[in-house]
């Protein structure tokens, strides 16, 4: 008789839990660009924290006061008992801030996305970018819709699928904004073309370019100036602010529908008062200082820079999200571990998240790096790439010389 308990890891993931100090659930310390690892201080690179907010005064602040009036936990759903005005307030403010008539938050952006499950009914179609979150691709499994996957930003793929649909079926495109592995952007501007003249509307998870993108912040279509090409939109509160939870907004009938069927509301206790208080404050401070988001897009040009003169393989990214092409799984683990011996704390991405023998080590750049940090992280990935033989023994230039002298906007610490 066959044990249900009788599981194990895959090959891939049994070589990436023995490196080491372990890439993966790694306990860290983390806070402005650095980390304890072990006792040891190290950069961080693998914190999602683009604008640096998390450890903002103001926003502790903001967080310690809703934990003195509300406690730690509302202990209860949002249909029941768990809702707080600060829960309202945050869902008025996420509204406007994109333009949208109403707002949902939920506990954690992957809640967000599930979220949307009701939206997805028998007859109905979705298309998804197969990059999508893995939250989005449960989303629509949850869901009764026909799924259609089109290959990572093939706008023809796109445009066959959408055509064989069929006029009359309720259809639905689905896409990150930017893509949490390669830091690439979707192709909004034809995706909305595309969604217009099929009779589609238009989802995007806007969680790593919400804050990030655009002149305001307000993601990949402020970015494209198609702020009104949008549907609906998902999001959280863990990336650019310093927090936790999620939201969609959209229009204000759609919001409804979703507060009385979505599970991921309805069956979970709600998002912390702490964690809303400081998603409030950042919301604020991601307004109000615009210069962090060009600081962390300035970090990202020097460490892609430095990098690509080394020798590596940094993709088309032009985002905070910094990709490292390595290739088999082994060789990328060793390089990770490499690399944190020289100072820095990176993420690594192997299969299913990335094909086969396509491991890459991923780096989230932030507004707080400073110019010692970018330095550090060159210099560390020089001497681990050579000692691995991933680049030249002699580079061009000292890795310390190529990021440059690089000027830390005012309020962007």
């Amino acid at each position: 008789m066959t044990d249900i308990f009788a599981k194990r890891l895959s090959p891939v993931m049994q070589t990436m839990t023995g490196f080491g100090p372990r890439p993966l659930y790694q306990a860290v310390e983390a806070r402005d660009g650095e980390a304890l690892v072990e006792g040891r201080r190290v950069v961080m690179t693998a914190c999602n924290d683009y604008l640096g907010l998390s450890g903002d005064p103001r926003v502790a602040v903001a967080a310690a006061a809703a934990v003195k009036r509300y406690g730690t936990s509302c202990s209860g759903s949002r249909l029941i008992g768990g809702t707080l005005p600060l829960h309202e307030e945050l869902e008025r403010r996420v509204a406007a801030f994109l333009g949208r008539e109403a707002a949902i938050v939920t506990t954690t952006g992957c809640q967000a996305n599930l979220a949307l499950t009701p939206l997805f009914g028998r007859g109905d179609v979705v298309f998804s970018d197969m990059a999508n979150h893995a939250s989005l691709v449960d989303a629509v499994r949850a869901g009764w819709a026909d799924s259609r996957r089109y290959r990572h930003c093939d706008m023809r793929h796109l445009e066959r699928q959408l055509a064989g649909a069929g006029a009359d079926a309720a259809k639905v495109i689905i896409t990150d904004g930017l893509f949490s592995v390669e830091g690439d952007l979707c192709r909004l501007p034809e995706i909305a073309d595309l969604a217009r003249r099929h009779g589609s509307r238009l989802v995007v998870d806007g969680a790593h370019d919400i804050g990030l993108m655009g002149a305001g912040g307000r993601g990949v279509a402020e970015h494209f100036g198609l702020m009104d090409a949008v549907d609906l939109y998902t999001g959280t509160f863990s990336k650019c602010f310093g927090s936790i939870g999620g939201f969609v907004a959209g229009p204000a009938e759609v919001i409804h529908f979703l507060r009385y069927t979505s599970r991921s509301v309805i069956f979970t206790a709600s998002m912390p008062p702490a964690s809303v208080a400081a998603a409030l404050a950042a919301l604020e401070i991601t307004v109000a200082e615009p210069e962090r988001r060009t600081r962390a897009f300035e970090v990202a040009r020097q460490v892609k820079s430095g990098l690509g003169a080394l020798g590596f393989d940094t993709g088309a990214s032009a985002t905070p999200i910094v990709p490292v092409h390595i290739g088999p799984t082994e060789l990328c683990g060793r390089m990770w571990q490499e690399v944190l011996d020289e100072g820095v704390f990176t993420s690594v991405v192997v299969t299913p998240a990335v094909p086969e023998s396509q491991a890459l080590i991923r780096l989230s750049l932030q507004a707080v790096h400073t110019d010692d940090h970018i330095n550090r992280i060159l210099d560390a990935f020089a001497a681990a790439g050579r000692r691995l033989g991933l680049i030249p023994a002699a580079p061009p230039a000292v890795p310390s010389q190529l990021a440059g002298a690089v000027k830390t906007p005012a309020g962007a610490r």
